[in-house]
């Protein structure tokens, strides 16, 4: 099939992903993938270095390591781009979402717009549940009418499957696509919702690059995914993230002024983060091998059956979602069901939708579901929340998924653990200090 020319408006191709034809057709000209430098080579895709001696090929070219899982790119590569040239339709009516917004939230949302204009880079630090997707509307709206093309990338493809419905909702009438791994039927659109390794395949193709979830996992710390969204951005453009926990980096380029920085501490029903509560049980490890949960944790279970909400219960490893489950499936009716998940479940989109269908009533999982989902009604636990594999910023971003509807903004946050640490003492008062400057702002306003 000929290949559109609009598909490669801001992308990056190789050579293996056109055929002859198109190349001539759309008369392309390439240039080459890799180039040798010193002792290293340099991959246009990644911007990644890699060393020469660990580069070679057994045929004598080399190839890149950074980014070898978007398909290899050798000494004997192309890439093929083409300028983004704007060629959108402007529907009259952009934005048909009919909500509104909090004061705070319009505070926020007008200093997207003002950022944008300014091409000002610019970090959003919002406590989860503030309502950071419509307080990008505003923005997105005049960046839409302007005619600029706009992405909204978060590293995981969960975030990006409860966002795209919602973006697509609130601007009906605009072309938006939904790319990731397991969403990769590219079309030209303005309004493009994917996962940072996407932002691979562009190249200054964005006006407007929003980076949602910008602390989390694998982007945080990942010089080659944040290489990849500078190059998806304009020379021109802006770059705006968004969190609820910003990381170390995040803060230092605030400090270097290299980003502005808007804070929100507050809910968009304005009601509080709901506080962690501690239970500290000695024998985790029997009640893990007996699968047999001690009386105060049945008695907790139970009470979540009986109030018919969902629950979920996070645990640190892959190995002890069986256990628990069997453990949780001994306590609740047989009414009550519910299932394991984790990062390389075939079947984990599908389970996280059935719980949010009520057709499963609580989830054993890992970390995978630690942000950027919501779920109405929800009460939580963290078995072991000393484990390593839990980080204080995870633990506060555990805790944000209860209390996030405005028909009930309470729920139990329970953290199981064998003592008290710094950093789940860290966490709890983390929220605890978020929670008084709320109660602060509401006071002055």
């Amino acid at each position: 099939m000929k290949m559109e020319i609009s598909q490669l408006y801001g992308r990056q191709v190789t050579d293996r992903q056109l055929t002859p034809d198109d190349i001539i057709q759309l008369n392309l000209t390439g240039e080459n993938a890799l180039l040798k430098s010193g002792i290293t080579v340099f991959c246009r895709r990644c911007s990644g270095r890699t060393p020469l001696a660990q580069a070679m090929l057994p045929t004598g070219d080399y190839y890149c390591r950074n980014c070898i899982q978007f398909g290899r790119l050798t000494s004997q590569s192309k890439l093929y781009r083409i300028k983004e040239p704007n060629q959108f339709e402007i529907p009259v009516e952009i934005l048909t979402w009919k909500g509104t917004l909090s004061p705070f939230q319009a505070k926020c949302a007008q200093q997207l717009i003002e950022k944008v204009v300014q091409h000002q880079n610019h970090l959003v630090w919002a406590v989860t549940g503030a309502g950071k997707t419509e307080m990008l509307f505003p923005m997105l709206t005049e960046s839409i009418r302007r005619g600029k093309r706009i992405a909204i990338a978060s590293p995981r493809i969960d975030v990006c499957n409860e966002l795209f419905p919602r973006i697509q909702a609130a601007f009906a009438n605009v072309d938006c696509l939904l790319l990731h791994g397991q969403a990769n039927q590219y079309f030209y659109s303005q309004l493009t919702v994917c996962t940072t390794h996407q932002l691979m395949k562009f190249y200054h193709a964005f006006d407007v690059l929003i980076i949602d979830k910008v602390d989390s996992f694998p982007y945080v710390n990942n010089l080659s995914l944040a290489a990849g969204a500078k190059n998806a951005c304009k020379e021109n453009g802006v770059m705006l993230y968004l969190t609820a926990t910003p990381d170390e980096n995040s803060l230092k380029m605030i400090r270097k002024r290299q980003l502005t920085l808007d804070y929100l501490p507050l809910r968009f029903h304005q009601h509080h983060l709901p506080e962690i509560k501690f239970m500290v049980e000695r024998q985790m490890g029997r009640q893990v091998d007996q699968q047999k949960l001690s009386f105060k944790l049945r008695k907790i279970i139970l009470k979540w059956a009986a109030q018919q909400t969902p629950f979920l219960i996070f645990v640190p490893r892959v190995k002890l979602l069986a256990p628990l489950y069997e453990a949780v499936q001994k306590v609740v009716p047989s009414t009550v069901t519910g299932n394991t998940v984790h990062a390389n479940d075939p079947q984990r989109l599908e389970k996280v939708q059935r719980l949010r269908d009520g057709e499963y009533r609580y989830l054993v999982t890992t970390t995978i579901l630690e942000r950027g989902v919501t779920f109405k009604n929800l009460d939580l636990m963290v078995w072991d929340a000393n484990d390593s594999n839990f980080s204080r910023s995870s633990l506060v971003q555990i805790a944000g998924r209860v209390g996030r509807s405005r028909e009930r903004p309470t729920g139990d946050v329970y953290f199981i653990i064998g003592h008290y640490s710094l950093k789940v003492q860290q966490a709890a008062g983390q929220i605890k200090k978020l929670n008084r400057k709320a109660a602060k702002l509401l006071h002055e306003s």
